[in-house]
């Protein structure tokens, strides 16, 4: 199987299979006071470090939780916390902030979702312009799952927290895939995932700011600073640890997938009529490519391929058996039809050339199947 659905979820890598291997015995309840606690609780703030060290922050600052939809979860409810002021996101935003977002509008909120450019470039001063008195967060992903456009976070925080908001990023698919600074970007909330940098899935941080309160996601237990209660998941943690130690090492890795993405994205172009690569102009993740294969389906030519032995992503994986046209490639001003058309391609440090290559050898003729087959209207659904 030629994997390209790394966005979706990486391969766990053999350092973490080992690490958490290793951790099987280590069975007691990290909050015991005895030694087989303390072992327990031992490898859950290495593993904290480790995670930290991959943005930046400090342990201390680290909130471990269940996945980066719990992180950015906690985030939105934490940060408002039965207020009603104004919340600005973007319009591309993962659905677990749309959604959360979304749930916070039903309690008295105002959302105001900015949409990008055509060009997939989301303009920093009309995210700000939207920052009125009263706005209490604002949540732009540091880069998009389907398209990899990377977001100006920076120059947002700067003048969102300077008008007193606070200021949230889902960075789960920049962390691991290019540097990622908490300081740098001047945000007071980050969401990571474990299992899209060849981690465990089941496994997540959030990134808080000292000083900045959130209202407890889970109460219970004393765990995660009263936070998110409940005995942690060590051999989880102890992956993701090891997932971040291994990416922080091989971030030097991003320009030669960069290389693969290119040679990819060319390859189609030249083969392939009338495709075009959405949001290229943009700065992007460079591993993620989104091709618009016009007057083709999407669903199809993703079967055709998977039938090829190749993983590929029509959208996004959170809405796969729906025809329905993804929210965040419509916000781009693409037609639905169009939006049907779209498959990402998404690598990863394991991609090779001559995975690529074959790739290129059958995409043509798979997308020459995937023409004119029908692309039934669907009303609008969510996406990854």
């Amino acid at each position: 199987m030629i994997y390209l659905d790394n966005n979706a979820s990486t391969r766990l890598a053999p350092e973490v299979r080992e690490a958490m291997a290793g951790s099987e015995d280590v069975f007691g309840n990290p909050s015991s006071i005895h030694a087989e606690g303390q072992r327990a609780r031992r490898a859950i703030e290495e593993a904290r470090e480790r995670v930290a060290g991959l943005v930046g922050g400090a342990a201390a600052e680290i909130v471990l939780t269940s996945g980066g939809t719990e992180a950015n979860a906690l985030a939105l409810f934490g940060a408002v916390a039965g207020r009603r002021g104004r919340i600005v996101i973007s319009a591309v935003e993962h659905p677990s902030v749309r959604e959360a977002a979304g749930r916070l509008a039903d309690r008295g909120c105002e959302v105001v979702p900015i949409p990008p450019e055509p060009s997939g470039r989301l303009d920093a001063g009309r995210v700000l312009e939207a920052v009125a008195p009263g706005t209490v967060l604002v949540s732009v992903m540091a880069a998009n799952n389907e398209y990899g456009a990377v977001f100006p976070v920076a120059a947002i925080a700067d003048g969102a927290r300077r008008a007193g908001a606070l200021v949230h990023t889902d960075a789960v698919q920049a962390a691991g895939k290019r540097p990622v600074d908490v300081r740098a970007l001047g945000v007071d909330l980050l969401s990571m995932s474990a299992h899209k940098m060849h981690g465990p899935k089941g496994a997540g941080a959030l990134w808080v700011r000292r000083g900045v309160r959130l209202e407890p996601h889970t109460p219970g237990g004393g765990q995660e600073k009263r936070l998110r209660a409940g005995t942690e998941n060590t051999p989880g943690i102890v992956g993701f640890g090891a997932a971040a130690l291994l990416a922080a090492q091989r971030l030097g890795e991003a320009d030669a997938i960069g290389r693969l993405r290119d040679r990819l994205e060319r390859g189609i172009l030249e083969s392939v009529p009338g495709a075009r690569v959405v949001g290229a102009s943009a700065e992007r993740l460079p591993n993620t490519t989104a091709v618009l294969f016009p007057g083709a389906s999407g669903e199809t030519l993703l079967i055709r391929l998977d039938l090829e032995g190749v993983a590929v992503s029509a959208g996004s994986a959170c809405s796969s058996g729906t025809l329905a046209p993804s929210p965040a490639l419509l916000a781009l001003g693409l037609a639905p039809e169009d939006a049907r058309s779209v498959v990402r391609f998404s690598l990863s440090r394991e991609t090779t050339e001559a995975e690529i290559a074959r790739v290129l050898e059958i995409l043509p003729a798979a997308a020459a199947d995937a023409r004119g087959a029908t692309l039934a209207p669907a009303a609008a659904g969510d996406a990854p």
